[in-house]
């Protein structure tokens, strides 16, 4: 009886080190003492989750990337493209000066606008820089589309860890890019808003958000589905893709208004012709706090 009572005690000791933490298993020191304390009903919180430990733990997956939007898994620096998403990168550390940003949301008015592709380079060119590690998250489950640039599989996936399914090991990909980890969009969904406002995401979020310098969501078009604006509240800010010559005004207004104005950082012009696109990297690349006379 007396190990029953050290266990337990040592047990309290340190649920109330980690208040409020996940607790799912017990003591490590004295698989006895551990057994017993189980027993008993009493939780210990969970060891911290460290990179080293996910990392071990991630499947690593032979990626296959799509060539033609895939910019920066080839070996050439230069490229159409490449030198604007480097300015938006450098736009988002300016950013990250003033305020505090690490999860940012990728959506659109409507589908087709390039929002993926956007995510998906954006954190490419992140994980460029030595040293950093990007999370990205497909988090359009009505039309999950990163797997299909990464050339993975789609499953399993971030609607299966939001259905209790999964675990944040078991969804998680390496591939080829040293320092990228993709979350693809899981089995399809027929109840997306209620799996993202469930609270399993921001659960997701707490427990691998200081392994990364990075996590890049990409999300449903703001426009049609209410998806985007429920992501937002878990992100730290916001940036809106556009399409040049497509987008309709009306539609990308609507967008605007799903957030509020503090979590726009600002609006991603993509599908521009190649001449404009070459005069906008010397000059005024329409990324971030330049581009507020676009918006809506």
């Amino acid at each position: 009886m007396s190990r029953i009572h050290e266990a337990l005690k040592r047990a309290e000791q340190e649920r109330g080190s980690h208040p409020g933490a996940p607790v799912d298993h017990v003591l490590e020191t004295d698989s006895q003492q551990g057994i017993m304390a189980r027993m008993a009903g009493v939780a210990v919180a969970d060891a911290p989750l460290t990179f080293e430990a996910l990392q071990a733990r991630t499947a690593r997956v032979p990626w296959r990337p799509d060539p033609k939007t895939m910019l920066f898994f080839g070996g050439a620096d230069q490229g159409m493209g490449k030198e604007e998403l480097r300015t938006l990168r450098s736009r988002l550390y300016q950013m990250r000066e003033k305020k505090p940003l690490k999860k940012i949301l990728i959506t659109s008015a409507l589908p087709k606008e390039g929002k993926s592709f956007v995510a998906a380079n954006l954190a490419q060119v992140l994980v460029q820089q030595r040293g950093r590690r990007v999370l990205l998250i497909d988090a359009d489950l009505r039309a999950a589309r990163l797997h299909e640039s990464f050339g993975t599989t789609v499953q399993p996936g971030l609607s299966d860890y939001l259905m209790g399914e999964k675990d944040e090991f078991t969804v998680m990909q390496q591939g080829s890019m040293e320092n990228l980890f993709l979350i693809p969009g899981g089995k399809s969904a027929s109840n997306a808003a209620e799996l993202l406002s469930n609270g399993r995401l921001r659960t997701l979020m707490s427990r691998v958000e200081s392994m990364f310098d990075w996590i890049i969501v990409d999300s449903s078009p703001a426009a049609l589905v209410s998806d985007a604006s429920l992501l937002a509240n878990d992100c730290d800010g916001v940036l809106m893709v556009v399409r040049s010559n497509a987008t309709p005004s009306e539609a990308a207004r609507r967008a605007r208004l799903e957030f509020a104005p503090e979590q726009l950082l600002g609006v991603v012009l993509n599908g521009i012709e190649a001449r404009a696109s070459s005069y906008a990297i010397y000059h005024y690349p329409a990324y971030g706090q330049d581009a507020d006379s676009k918006k809506g």
